[in-house]
């Protein structure tokens, strides 16, 4: 057992070390200082995902300790975000309200210091970031069990912003509520999607014949169950921890392996970082062979491509596209100028999965 001399002499060392932690990160913010100073001067932006994702696969490579790679990661993404704030704050626009997944996926990228706006719709997103009252906006475009997002599709036809870069995230659902059996509940509130991915659940606790009431949003429901006795919400850990609304279980959905891929929009355009995907909108000529003529292309320039799905904006058949690599690579610039009236660039960025 130790002693308490020892235990003082280890805090000793851990408070040394945090002296020292504190000096290196004050140092770190010295020198993005700097940097800010030579991107305002440029017009550059400060958020540079490649850039990012460059430093986190450095350390990974270099690292030799206790940490793992997603320890790295989480602790610098933290701290490039603070940097950020620290130099030129910017606003980051999402899909609400407070406390939803898209909440969540924009904090693992602009970490707790950012200034959030939770905007109701996915079309005001990309206003408010089209107009400039956000720098960055964070909107969902495919679920793997629900699949592509429509309304995020129709706003990357109708605004000329870009993806800047992709998360994924795995969807955890709970079911929280003040009553402390599951008996006690007759009502539950969520999105309707929601239930659907816990159907199973529901059935297995006797809870799929009670009444189940479809809100705008897993946080609405997160409401309506702290004022309604009898009430449960279907919402994210996260939502009901905001609202103080008590757990009664956790990873309630079907499928082990629910998750979202988001996009992050701006007005700029990434550098390559080695690791890249695309994505386009492609509106094919009303012919013949039109769609495999084009994907051929792609075969014959050795282009892998990850999704294609097809979609319906106002009346017309466009594609959806993501394949690996990056816009300024000179076998996919020979596609883009082959179909360069088909095409619409929507952005190259970090490749964080192949797909979902």
């Amino acid at each position: 057992m130790m002693s308490e001399k020892g235990l003082q002499e280890l805090r000793a060392k851990l408070d040394k070390l945090d002296n020292e932690l504190l000096d290196i990160i004050n140092k770190r913010m010295d020198i993005v200082h700097e940097v800010g100073v030579l991107k305002s001067n440029s017009g550059g932006s400060i958020y540079r995902p490649e850039r990012e994702r460059a430093i986190i696969d450095r350390l990974d490579k270099l690292n030799t300790g206790k940490l793992n790679r997603r320890a790295i990661e989480a602790l610098f993404l933290e701290v490039f975000a603070i940097s950020r704030n620290f130099e030129l704050p910017e606003n980051v626009a999402f899909l609400g309200p407070d406390g939803s997944f898209t909440h969540q996926a924009a904090e693992t990228r602009f970490g707790a210091m950012s200034s959030y706006l939770a905007i109701g719709s996915i079309n005001g997103v990309f206003r408010e970031v089209n107009t400039k009252k956000a720098k960055f906006g964070v909107v969902p475009i495919e679920n793997s069990s629900n699949g592509i997002v429509s309304d995020t599709i129709n706003c990357l036809t109708k605004y000329d912003l870009k993806i800047i870069a992709e998360v994924i995230l795995d969807i955890h659902h709970t079911l929280a509520t003040t009553c402390d059996k599951v008996k006690d509940i007759k009502k539950i509130y969520s999105k309707d999607i929601a239930f659907e991915q816990c159907r199973r659940f529901l059935e297995n606790v006797g809870l799929d014949e009670v009444e189940h009431i479809p809100v705008e949003s897993t946080t609405k429901a997160v409401k309506y169950a702290l004022k309604e006795e009898g009430s449960a919400a279907i919402c994210s850990h996260v939502g009901a921890k905001m609202y103080n609304l008590p757990i009664l279980f956790e990873n309630i959905e079907d499928k082990d392996n629910n998750r979202t891929r988001f996009f992050i929009v701006s007005d700029f355009e990434n550098a390559k970082s080695g690791n890249d995907k695309t994505s386009v909108l492609v509106k094919l000529p009303n012919r013949s062979g039109a769609l495999v003529e084009f994907l051929t292309d792609f075969d014959k320039a050795g282009i892998n491509l990850t999704k294609i799905k097809s979609h319906i904006v106002e009346g017309d058949s466009i594609f959806f596209i993501d394949f690996d690599g990056h816009k300024e690579d000179e076998h996919i610039q020979k596609i883009f100028t082959k179909h360069q009236e088909s095409i619409k660039f929507l952005g190259s960025y970090v490749k964080e999965a192949d797909d979902i």
